[in-house]
């Protein structure tokens, strides 16, 4: 599951980047990276956070 979480925040990551090469307007590179922060922000918050709390140090 960590590994998933990690392979969706760089997809987020790489959604940000690649609006500098596929959008030209300002408009355009904004919600593709707004989506990109918003694809990253899943990913760590949704997918790793809960991953790390499952096998957290306290629990043991």
């Amino acid at each position: 599951m960590i590994f998933i979480g990690l392979i969706i925040t760089l997809l987020g990551f790489a959604l940000s980047v690649a609006s500098l090469g596929m959008a030209s307007s300002v408009n355009a590179r904004l919600v593709m990276v707004v989506a990109g922060i918003a694809v990253s922000l899943f990913g760590i918050m949704g997918i790793l956070n809960p991953a790390y709390l499952k096998n957290a140090i306290w629990r043991k």
